[in-house]
């Protein structure tokens, strides 16, 4: 007669409890206590702390949502723009550096030709009296950027916000060559132009979208201490880059598309060579 402390049908952490299910990586016997649910059958409390041991350490579920982001389509420029935007204002705010801060970035057309990089920068400052400005811009370009970064790319949707930053505040100068102007709403109301023209290529239905333009466009001309030529300049030029893209679809055409892109932003600087010759020269 066997000794139930060392028969096999009994559990090998508990001796005086019978069992018949084994492990499925030792092929010890356990009881119902010592059992582990597995892929296939039960493992001993041995075998689970091992394979513990030996898995891969899982990243914390932002890190993995961002690089999966990364490597996927989603809209990291956009966020990146959004983040960079925020942070100015917050250091726009401060009792210390926030007038050095505005001064530094703001746009006026006076001083194009000494500190031209002004008509980029322009888009990364906002009203510090209020954080309704930043917030309207900021929330549009989070709803188009989500649209648009996915469909035409990374670099084409930075390509697009730079060039129609810079249309906007061309438009600037050749509309209002006294004034000074700060804010994303150039380059934003690029992103409505180049959405436009982008669905009507591919065959969508955009009349909602060009309600939508003209409202915002109109209201310019009544809301006090909004630039719709900065507006207008913006959604002219968002809506050239987007027909470029959407006319040089294809890698075929990526040479084509580069070339067009760039020629876009070298018709704003000529425009706005003239429009310096023309009220400074």
């Amino acid at each position: 007669m066997s000794d139930p402390k060392t028969d096999a049908g009994h559990c090998y952490r508990h001796p005086d409890r019978e069992s018949y299910i084994l492990c499925q990586r030792c092929g010890r016997t356990i009881c119902p206590e010592c059992q582990t649910p597995a892929p296939v059958g039960f493992q001993c409390p041995e075998c689970m702390r091992e394979a513990r041991a030996s898995a891969p350490r899982t990243r914390p579920a932002v890190v993995t949502r961002m690089r999966g982001a990364a490597r996927g389509g989603g809209p990291i420029v956009t966020y990146s723009i959004i983040a960079v935007t925020a942070v100015i204002w917050v250091l726009q705010i401060l009792p210390v550096v926030g007038n050095a801060v505005t001064n530094a970035l703001a746009y006026a057309p006076v001083l194009t030709v000494e500190q031209p990089w002004r008509m980029l920068t322009a888009a990364l400052v906002h009203s510090d009296r209020s954080v309704v400005h930043l917030l309207f811009n900021m929330f549009t370009l989070f709803i188009f950027g989500r649209i648009l970064e996915p469909t035409i790319g990374r670099a084409r949707f930075g390509a697009l916000y730079a060039i129609s930053a810079l249309g906007g505040s061309a438009a600037v100068l050749l509309l209002d060559p006294l004034g000074a102007v700060v804010g994303a709403s150039g380059a934003v109301f690029g992103l409505m132009g180049a959405t436009l023209v982008i669905q009507r290529g591919l065959g969508g239905n955009a009349t909602g979208l060009l309600i939508l333009i003209g409202l915002n466009l109109v209201s310019g001309f009544f809301i006090p201490n909004v630039s719709w030529q900065g507006h207008l300049g913006g959604v002219i030029a968002g809506a050239l880059v987007g027909l470029v893209y959407i006319r040089t679809r294809g890698p075929r055409r990526r040479t084509a598309q580069v070339l067009l892109t760039i020629g876009v932003a070298l018709l704003i600087v000529v425009a706005t060579v003239i429009g310096v010759v023309a009220y400074f020269g």
